[in-house]
């Protein structure tokens, strides 16, 4: 780019200026953006940055010179001569001081001068302190010179302990992030008296609050003398927590240092600052806001100011508290207590992060409550509870106000979606969500509330019961709250105490059904009702009548027509089945027989009016009480009953298709096999390895039916057009196909009991049909399910199984990997499938890899390489395992029979060090760097544990030193590697990682090492940087050059 309009040699600012402002107008945006790329990569482009800044009249323009500053000192900034450095450094510091004499300026281009600090930061990064030892004293000096320019003066410095403390963790080497950290500290006495020199006599406003956030960024690390053994603490609480303007960034400086934690033997000197603190936040609140007022009725209606104020009041009481509670307990009661109502009214706010907050110091408070020795639970304390200890009548009234905090905030349990999938309809469980993290821990602060005190919590629900049954407080979240927080609570009273609750709590609700009106209204309590008494197994468990009520009353509500009362019903009722199993299949006083006939007897009244997604819940909730039958007869008896009504309709539909296949395209026919298959499914993922009886049934059926559909799909296939393989008949068509894979991965985790018997009698048959069908079926219509088949099959009968290893991967292997190989995108779950097959072969069936070829073996490693470089994160991390996996394996052998893997590890062991090194230096993988440098680190460790019996390299590829050892070999190999990858790296950095590497380190010292060279790619570094790779130990030389 020497010519044309951007010649860096000589560059026209107003052309310049010209071409970004099209950019920016939208006009001529193409042939703009090009140009200023080009300008920008230009090698020599930074040499016009001062000239651009001092002349361009176009901001954009002068933050595009910025940019390119930014990357030259990020990247190169220790190639240039340091004169260069000097003269680029005090050109910005001029310009900075010249710009922030202008307060216009400033205030209209704040984007602007942020860069331009941030570069500055930049340079001090490089710099300081050793190229830069003025750089306190002159940000101090010129700070007194102007108020703008000290205002600027302190971003800089805001910024900069940001950048050291809070985002220096992939940016600079963990030596350097020490060395930064401590000048910082041991520099701080004259930043920390020009804060305090801006605090007492700054007249601007915009000065005094940039002060104090930039003394906000250092309470977190500064040596606890310049907070508490100076006049701090007042001159926070006293002059700038009572300014409107400042209150709340000093309120942020307070929650800081309340937060602090003192080390053993600071309390005697600070605890009386951190009293005094709290008492002189407590004695100014009232006046902006009242202990009285009400928070939740007026919150949204508050300026943002006032509601950030809230918040952060909250955040301050929430880390005093966590930290400083046993002090503030001893000091003032009575305050105390008011601080917990301002945090009990905050608590009551509708915003769910604000609740997140408080219910982090509810949390602690309750468990500690509870913890303490009186309430010790006792089997001997059944029905009565001790008295309450001293601390706990302290609190007693806040518990009080906060149950019913947690009961009117209370949110959602674990829910249930029914969603459709690929045209069939399923059951999702929503899990690991905010929501349920939120309920799951309001559940034990509930529990714990109700440890403390039940008779508290029984009245508190019972008297809102009440209410929604009189109308006062009536509505769908009301009642959901309440008997979301019932629900909560099971098993945290007495039994007789839960006995007395939850019957009186059940009746109240059946005539609040009776009461309502409308079957919405009434659909919604009978919902609760029915989530209530799936709660409560315990008292289920020891009131069999009650029990078969409950279980009567769902079975009615499976025929109510309102939408969700059913789905409801079946997921109460498969909830009984998990928690009371066993009372269903043994018999009861004054009882013909084990309640469990009656429910299958009347199964096909029962789910008459079900869907078919409910249909197969209530399946499999019966097959979770077959499970617990009390022997294996009873349990296939009762296996054969059960399945009795599917049978009949299986057996009817496959004698018509015997006649006639092409009936099998008539969408009733599919679409009812396919659920009958899901029913099997369902039943045998609750009943286990007893399910064998029944598979052994159809399983002759299973094996015609399977190769009927792949007739039907390619008979389609062919005549059809290229959509063909979306349309309803051939995915339908699929479903049968993968529901029966699906029930052999359901069923094969079960069979740990007698897995010879299920080798034996299902494996040939069903690898036969499935291996030739995956084979010769088109891509298109290719079952993902035949590879987590052969995942499941290796993974739970493992040696049993491998024997057919070898025709697996000869059948699967390399059809998915034409699939799959093209692209990282398509065939998603052929990929995970895949992956699964080849760890699971890995892990359980390692000793199969010796009996492939050489070629389908390098097809196997090739395949795991090629995982570790996927883009896709599960992917990746699965091969990675499984390369982890494999080396231990082969470590192992070696240890054992070093003979018979010597031979991988000499075709191997540098290809694969290679490969991973590649994606350890990509950022694109940065994902698995944990795993990458454990595999890394394991494979230095068999070469410097002298476990390896042979070279790892060719004698003849070095003439010099042909029986140089391997430590001495991998040091001048990956030496070489990385210089020839990374040219940006100096001789003395590489010098200094390969050392590392090649010495016996810890895993977390080997992967500092490893990020700190990592980070040390993203520059060029100069001469400069040697100080930072001295060996500390110069005997290591020695032994690696050997």
């Amino acid at each position: 780019m020497e010519g044309g309009p951007l010649n860096v040699y000589n560059l026209d600012v107003s052309a310049l200026d010209q071409i970004v402002k099209s950019f920016h107008n939208g006009t001529d945006v193409m042939n703009a953006q090009a140009l200023l790329v080009q300008f920008q990569d230009h090698p020599e482009s930074w040499t016009c940055v001062d000239k651009i800044l001092e002349n361009s009249t176009f901001v954009p323009t002068k933050f595009l010179a910025l940019q390119i500053m930014d990357k030259l000192v990020q990247t190169r900034w220790n190639l240039i001569p340091r004169e260069q450095c000097e003269g680029i450094r005090n050109f910005l510091v001029t310009h900075a001081i010249s710009l922030a004499r202008d307060e216009a300026f400033m205030s209209a281009n704040a984007s602007y001068m942020h860069k331009l600090d941030l570069v500055i930061v930049q340079i001090i990064k490089q710099d300081w302190p050793h190229r830069w030892e003025s750089l306190i004293p002159d940000l101090v000096g010129s700070s007194k010179t102007s108020e703008s320019i000290c205002e600027n003066n302190m971003i800089i410095l805001k910024l900069l302990s940001e950048e050291i403390f809070d985002y220096s963790e992939e940016q600079i080497v963990s030596k350097r992030v020490d060395e930064l950290k401590n000048e910082l500290a041991n520099q701080f006495a004259p930043i920390f008296s020009l804060c305090m020199f801006i605090l007492t006599s700054a007249s601007k406003p915009s000065l005094v609050l940039v002060a104090l956030e930039t003394l906000l960024r250092f309470l977190g690390w500064i040596p606890l003398g310049y907070i508490f053994e100076t006049n701090l603490i007042p001159f926070l609480t006293e002059k700038f927590f009572v300014v409107p303007q400042s209150r709340n960034v000093t309120l942020k400086c307070l929650t800081e240092i309340a937060s602090l934690k003192l080390q053993q033997g600071q309390g005697a000197t600070f605890v009386p600052m951190i009293v005094r603190l709290f008492d002189s936040v407590m004695e100014k609140l009232p006046a902006y806001l009242s202990v009285e007022t009400d928070l939740a009725s007026t919150y949204n209606n508050r300026s943002g100011s006032d509601q950030i104020f809230i918040q952060d009041l909250a955040n301050f009481f929430v880390g005093l508290f966590k930290e400083h509670l046993s002090v503030l307990e001893s000091h003032n009661p009575d305050r105390l207590l008011t601080a917990h109502m301002y945090l009990i009214n905050i608590s009551n706010i509708d915003d769910r992060e604000v609740f997140k907050s408080c219910l982090d110091y509810w949390a602690v408070l309750v468990e500690q409550l509870y913890r303490e020795p009186s309430m010790a639970p006792s089997p001997l304390l059944i029905t009565s509870s001790p008295g309450p200890t001293p601390r706990q009548q302290f609190y007693q009234q806040i518990l009080s106000h906060l149950r019913v905090v947690m009961i009117n905030r209370m949110v959602k349990p674990e829910e249930v979606l029914i969603v459709e999938e690929e045209g069939e309809i399923i059951r999702e469980f929503q899990k690991d969500t905010d929501t349920i993290a939120l309920y799951k821990a309001m559940q034990v602060v509930l529990t714990h509330l109700t440890h403390l005190d039940s008779e508290d919590m029984e009245f508190i629900m019972r008297e809102k019961l009440m209410r929604l049954m009189s109308n006062a407080e009536w509505s769908w979240s009301a009642i959901n709250k309440l008997c979301w927080s019932i629900g909560s609570i099971s098993g945290a009273m007495s039994e007789p105490e839960e006995k007395r609750f939850l019957v009186v709590v059940i009746k109240e609700l059946l005539d609040l059904v009776d009461l309502k009106r409308g079957t919405d209204n009434k659909a919604v309590v009978a919902s609760n009702i029915m989530y209530i008494v799936g709660q409560y197994p315990r008292f289920l468990r020891q009131h069999w009548k009650f029990l078969k009520t409950v279980v009567n009353k769902l079975f009615e509500f499976m025929h109510e027509r309102h939408e969700g009362v059913p789905d409801m019903a079946c997921d109460t009722f498969i909830k009984i089945a998990s928690s009371c199993r066993n009372l269903f299949v043994v018999a009861h006083v004054n009882e013909p027989g084990p309640f469990i006939n009656t429910i299958i007897d009347s199964l096909p009244a029962t789910i008459s009016d079900l869907q078919p997604q409910q249909v197969q819940t209530f399946y499999e909730a019966v097959g979770i009480m077959i499970s617990a039958a009390t022997s294996t007869e009873q349990a296939h008896a009762l296996i054969h009953k059960l399945m009795a009504l599917p049978n009949q309709g299986w057996s009817e539909l496959l004698s018509k298709i015997a006649g006639d296949i092409s009936l099998l395209e008539n969408p009733t026919m599919y679409k009812t096999l396919a659920n009958i298959l899901k029913t099997n499914v369902s039943v045998c993922s609750s009943v286990g390895q007893a399910f064998i009886v029944h598979i052994a049934h159809i399983f002759r059926d299973m094996m015609e039916l399977y190769p009927i559909c792949s007739q039907l799909i390619n008979n389609r296939l062919q005549t059809g057009g290229p959509n063909e393989p979306r349309t309803p008949l051939v995915r339908g068509l699929r479903l049968i196909k993968r529901e029966i894979l699906k029930l052999f991965i359901t069923f094969f985790p079960h069979c740990a009991g007698d897995p010879e018997t299920v080798a034996t009698s299902f494996v040939p048959d069903l690898l036969k049909v499935t291996m030739i069908d995956y084979q010769n079926t088109q891509p298109e219509v290719r079952d993902a399910e035949v590879l987590l088949l052969c995942a499941s099959m290796v993974d739970h009968l493992k040696g049993e199984v491998i024997g057919k290893v070898h025709p697996i991967l000869d059948a699967v292997f390399e059809c998915t990997l034409s699939m799959i190989s093209k692209d990282f995108q398509e065939y998603p779950d052929h990929r995970t499938g895949f992956y699964r097959l080849l760890r699971a072969i890995n892990r359980h069936c390692f000793e199969a890899l010796f009996t492939l070829g050489q070629a389908q073996f390098k097809l196997f490693i090739d395949s795991v390489v090629w995982g570790i470089k996927h883009t896709m994160r599960d992917i990746a991390e699965m091969a990675l395992h499984t390369l982890q996996e494999m080396l231990e394996q082969f470590r192992r052998k070696l240890l054992a029979q070093p003979g018979q893997v010597t031979g991988f590890y000499q075709q191997y062991y540098v290809s694969l060090m290679q490969d991973v090194f590649v994606v350890l230096t990509d950022s694109d993988h940065k994902a698995g760097f944990k795993l990458q440098t454990s595999i890394l680190k394991d494979m230095f460790d068999i070469v410097i544990d002298g476990l390896m019996p042979a070279q790892l390299f060719d004698p003849k590829a070095f003439p010099d030193n042909p029986n140089m050892t391997n430590v001495a070999f991998l040091n001048h190999y990956v030496s070489d590697l990385l210089a020839r990858a990374f040219p940006q790296v100096t001789p003395a950095q590489v010098k200094h990682f390969v050392k590392g590497l090649l010495q016996k380190n810890d895993p977390l010292a080997f992967k500092v090492l490893v990020r700190d060279f990592l980070i040390s790619l993203k520059q060029f570094a100069g001469q400069d940087n040697q100080e930072l790779y001295v060996v500390d130990e110069p005997a290591a030389d020695a032994s690696i050059a050997n």
